[in-house]
């Protein structure tokens, strides 16, 4: 998810790496604050890879600063894995966070094919009976629960679910439109 992040940031303009840092941090809330220790790796494995680079650029009123920009390796392997999200493992279709930075880039995908199919890949994940409790392998619902807050955890869920379900049908019949026109 970070890579994808950073990828994705840098496809949109170059940036220095408090920036770069600022904007992934929006990205992933209040949920995963990113630590200098977890970006700068990702930094240099993404340099190291070819897929991004870095220049000086002076500083206004302090040190120069460095900036990073994507090159166009690194932007082939952003479309990858935008291209490729949830293909392999599912995580970056199931998990919510990975979800959303993948969603966050889609539109870099230029084919409507391709983000189609991304979005496809979603849906079924959430068309399939899934549940935070079970019994046995049962999945519980809201009214099975047991408890309020267990309730209240799968009420949210179920509505959430659903609010992106019809959002993915719209989406993905403009998208067909636009691929088929």
């Amino acid at each position: 998810m970070l890579e994808l992040a950073i990828l994705g940031f840098l496809c949109e303009q170059p940036l220095h790496g408090y920036d770069l840092k600022r904007r992934v941090a929006q990205l992933t809330g209040h949920v995963r604050p990113i630590a200098d220790g977890t970006l700068y790796p990702a930094i240099k494995r993404l340099e190291r890879a070819g897929w991004l680079e870095r220049h000086t650029e002076p500083g206004s009123r302090a040190a120069p600063r460095h900036v990073l920009s994507l090159t166009p390796a690194g932007r082939a392997e952003l479309l990858r894995r935008l291209r490729d999200a949830g293909e392999t493992d599912g995580t970056d279709i199931s998990n919510e966070n990975r979800w959303f930075t993948v969603l966050a880039f889609l539109r870099h995908l230029a084919d409507a094919g391709d983000q189609a199919a991304v979005l496809r890949r979603r849906q079924a994940f959430l068309e399939q009976p899934s549940s935070f409790f079970y019994e046995g392998a049962q999945p519980l619902t809201a009214e099975q629960a047991g408890d309020p807050f267990r309730a209240g955890i799968l009420t949210i869920a179920r509505a959430t679910s659903e609010a992106e379900l019809r959002w993915l049908d719209a989406t993905l019949t403009a998208l067909d439109a636009a691929h088929e026109g």
